[in-house]
């Protein structure tokens, strides 16, 4: 009987989500990466709860194999289409003026260069979607991405690299008003893929990729985070008819800078041009959430790399952060070497949120770079909740969503306790058992997480497999 109990909780604590009600009437501690967002009182169990669904953990057999619940909730559910409020606009009126008292609450609690990784902050500023999803953003132009793999110069590629990365950053900021997205869960996954223009859609699937129900002229996205403590989230994407993927992980570590709130971002990208065996390799920058005690807005700011190592073409860019006094906005600046130059062949200014342009020196001619609210964004596609399983981002996070779409900061404050509690719980029993996690979708590799199954990977297999 104890070895069954023992199979049945390490089915759900090294793999299955489990929804449940509050069930604990202990003080909150804090449980996510970065910047935790819970409410700042102990939620407990109300009416407002009631509408979490409660589900079982998978029957175990004497064998050890599972019977999975063949029950899911459904996207559209007390009156409520869930699908909708991820796709909806976010009202932009948020003022931490009307919040004084909490955030003063807040402010005792910190001093300046406090890590910020336990400390409560209010349900009330939360965006309406994880960070797992924010990620998608990069691909908000996949028209500009998948374009990388059509060049036959070099110079032309890492130009267009660079084109991409910059124009990436915008779509994930919907406003100038400072949201935080959800700390990722362990083991959440995120999944979408973009439709381009002008392909056909009578692809095969590619059954093997990331996302397996998308064909080969789609862009495909997967994302998962892969660690807690600390917080690691991994993504990948790909287009395998014109081979070119990206995979990523991003270690977020933040600090109370006073006024202003500053986040890390440690890691890198690598975009992958399959047919050549070329690499970039990317940096990310830090990003600030300014003036908390009035109207946040958020910033980025720092330098990044980016580089191909088969080509030696290199650009460095700056995010520069507004000064205290005048200046603009979402500065940034790059420039663009050819291998073994000390002097920029193309120089880049501009805003990250609007025009920016290029002078060439080797031309002595001055034109748009990318001016990124002339080019459309494309909408990512994203299967319904009702078909989604119980890891995925907008199943997990959705009553809390439906709680912030409402203002009914309660009902979300306690949605959100049901999803950290139990990843507690669920921590304290690995750690009790001595069980280890098991990662779905990415491996450690050093300092990296990798994509189990790159398209690289995969195209070998196959040519291996066809000489046979």
């Amino acid at each position: 009987m104890f070895k069954k109990w023992v199979r049945r909780v390490s089915l759900s604590t090294t793999r299955g989500f489990v929804e449940s009600s509050p069930t604990h009437d202990k003080p909150q501690d804090s449980y996510g990466g970065g910047i935790d967002v819970a409410g700042t009182t102990t939620p407990k169990p109300s009416s407002s709860a009631t509408a979490i669904k409660t589900k079982t953990v998978a029957e175990v057999d004497e064998t050890g194999s599972s019977k999975v619940p063949s029950s899911r909730s459904s996207s559209y559910d007390n009156g409520i289409d869930y699908d909708a409020l991820y796709e909806e606009e976010e009202e932009m009126d948020l003022s931490m003026e009307a919040h004084g008292s909490m955030i003063t609450h807040l402010l005792s609690q910190v001093k300046i260069g406090m890590d910020l990784t336990k400390v409560v902050l209010p349900t009330f500023i939360l965006e309406r979607r994880s960070l797992l999803e924010m990620y998608a953003d990069y691909f908000a132009h996949p028209d500009l991405f998948i374009k990388i793999s059509e060049l036959d110069d070099p110079r032309d590629r890492i130009v267009q690299v660079c084109r991409w990365y910059l124009s990436a950053y915008h779509a994930g900021r919907k406003s100038a008003v400072a949201k935080k997205p959800y700390n990722p869960i362990l083991g959440e996954v995120f999944q979408c893929h973009w439709d381009i223009p002008g392909e056909t859609q009578n692809e095969p699937e590619v059954k093997d990729g990331p996302v397996p129900w998308c064909r080969r002229d789609q862009l495909t996205f997967l994302a998962e985070q892969v660690s807690h403590h600390p917080p690691i989230s991994a993504f990948y994407a790909e287009h395998y008819n014109k081979k070119i993927t990206f995979t990523a992980h991003v270690w977020t570590k933040s600090k109370f800078l006073g006024l202003s709130i500053g986040v890390h971002n440690i890691g890198e990208g690598v975009v992958t041009l399959v047919d050549r065996s070329e690499e970039y390799i990317v940096t990310f920058p830090n990003g600030y959430g300014r003036s908390i005690l009035t109207v946040p807005w958020i910033e980025l700011g720092g330098s990044v790399e980016i580089k191909c190592p088969q080509t030696g073409y290199y650009a460095n860019v700056e995010f520069l952060t507004k000064p205290f006094y005048g200046g603009k906005r979402n500065k940034v600046t790059a420039e663009i070497y050819s291998p073994n130059d000390k002097k920029p062949f193309v120089s880049i200014a501009g805003e990250w949120s609007g025009l920016m342009e290029a002078k060439w020196h080797d031309k002595n001619k001055t034109e748009v770079f990318v001016d990124v609210n002339r080019i459309p964004i494309f909408k990512k596609q994203v299967r319904p909740i009702v078909e989604q399983d119980e890891y995925e981002s907008r199943r997990v996070w959705k009553e809390v969503t439906a709680g912030l779409k409402f203002n009914d900061i309660e009902r979300a404050t306690n949605a959100k306790f049901v999803v950290e509690q139990q990843q507690r719980d669920q921590a304290k029993v690995r750690k009790e058992y001595d069980l280890a996690w098991e990662h779905k979708h990415f491996k450690p590799v050093g300092d990296n997480w990798i994509y189990t199954k790159p398209l690289s990977q995969r195209m070998y297999l196959q040519e291996k497999e066809a000489k046979r």
